[in-house]
């Protein structure tokens, strides 16, 4: 089955990289490495599923809104169904278990961990005959290479857990970008209502699963809340959701899963130098090398990306 992509720019298109490419390319780089150490911030009074639950259903409701206000269309039932796959996928595994592996990891190690999914994207759209150049296949090895040396180090070696939850949490949100990209492998594609109205549609049923996952958990938020924790989730809600994940579906439907994929290799750095100078954190040299090496597979990845048709 061939990708959907008649949504996507052509390669003279893309290279022009108008200002929204640009805008959006900047928010899921810098604000998107920013946001785990803020995530971390956030666990003493929120926690992990409620944490990012709240976090997405205020986003989306404030999207909602400003769809309504726009005169959106309101999602078909066929596109309410495509958000609570992507939700279920993206923001309930993706999100979700990031926040869960926070509790037990560092925030520096996470996001580095998090490199991995480049490489993830590439191997589950082999079903679809997306088939890697020689240089991606580098760039997925030597990922990979990393991850793995990063999960033996002392920060994962310590929390079976975490290591656990962020696995998961790389697998669920590769599996929801290659579905938004080709649908699903039956046939059926996974299509979003159109701009603003699509986002939020997925924002408010991810978020509605992961509060249905805080209440199976017995998750209770400590209120008040302290300063911190509240400041770091209202930026959630803001950076992280309103205007990071909005741009990481912009980028999918208009530009390259190259390109889209491309914050992979700055979120680690950024969320390492946070974690250790903001965070307090420690990170070893194994570790710091681990990241590197997976960091370089992907810059590898999408190097490859560009040699052209496969």
């Amino acid at each position: 089955m061939t990708s959907r992509t008649t949504a996507l720019p052509s390669p003279a298109a893309t290279r022009t990289l108008p200002w929204l490419i640009l805008a959006c390319l900047g928010a899921t780089w810098f604000i998107w490495g920013s946001t785990y150490l803020a995530i971390k911030w956030a666990l003493p009074s929120f926690p992990p599923f409620f944490q990012m639950g709240t976090r997405f259903v205020a986003a989306g409701l404030l999207l909602a809104a400003f769809a309504a206000w726009r005169g959106a269309r309101w999602p078909t039932r066929g596109e309410w169904l495509s958000a609570w796959v992507l939700g279920a996928l993206m923001l309930g595994g993706g999100y979700g278990a990031t926040a869960l592996a926070q509790t037990s990891v560092s925030s520096g190690l996470v996001v580095a961990f998090i490199a991995v999914v480049p490489a993830l994207v590439a191997l589950l759209q082999l079903p679809y005959g997306v088939r890697p150049t020689r240089l991606e296949a580098g760039g997925i090895a030597l990922g990979l290479l990393g991850v793995t040396l990063l999960a033996s180090g002392q920060g994962f070696g310590a929390s079976l857990p975490g290591l656990l939850a962020v696995a998961t949490a790389c697998i669920t949100w590769s599996l929801g970008t290659v579905w938004a990209l080709h649908g699903l492998p039956g046939g059926r594609a996974l299509k979003l209502a159109p701009g603003v109205a699509g986002v939020a549609s997925q924002m408010l049923a991810g978020g509605l699963l992961l509060l249905l996952a805080a209440a199976l958990a017995g998750e209770q938020p400590v209120l008040p809340p302290d300063t911190r924790s509240l400041l770091s989730w209202l930026y959630l809600v803001v950076a992280g959701s309103l205007i990071g994940f909005s741009a990481y579906m912009v980028l999918l439907q208009r530009s390259t899963p190259a390109l889209a994929s491309s914050y992979t290799f700055v979120n680690p750095v950024i969320g390492l130098v946070m974690g250790v100078t903001l965070g307090g954190e420690v990170v070893s040299r194994l570790e710091w090398g681990a990241a590197g090496l997976a960091t370089l597979g992907v810059v590898l990845l999408l190097l490859g990306r560009g040699q052209g048709p496969r």
